[in-house]
């Protein structure tokens, strides 16, 4: 194939086109933004199991299995962290997507 015609060829590949970059697709919601958005989601849910076991340590009836409720607080503390390192998630991307979930109830 000629160099002008390579070229060409290459011209007319579609992954060359900027359509979506027009005004009928102002957002570009791909792959990587649903995977980052089910790995906040479940971020959420390891908080909310934190702060569920937070609440037990300091209830009475649970003074039975403090020890563990202490290492289950420890062990998710670890895995929160780890988690939030390894996809890289940041505070302000977690109130980001409850912004948005709010903005669409209302």
């Amino acid at each position: 194939m000629k160099k002008e015609e390579f070229k060409r060829h290459n011209k007319d590949k579609r992954y060359y086109d900027d359509s979506y970059k027009r005004k009928e697709h102002p957002y570009h919601r791909g792959a990587k933004t649903f995977r980052q958005g089910r790995a906040i989601i479940f971020l959420e849910i390891m908080n909310i199991n934190r702060s569920t076991s937070k609440r037990q340590l300091n209830k009475p009836e649970f003074q039975s299995i403090n020890q563990i409720l202490i290492g289950e607080l420890k062990a998710l503390d670890m895995v929160i962290n780890k988690f939030s390192q390894l996809f890289e998630i940041k505070e302000h991307e977690v109130l980001e997507l409850n912004v948005r979930k709010i903005k669409k109830r209302i």
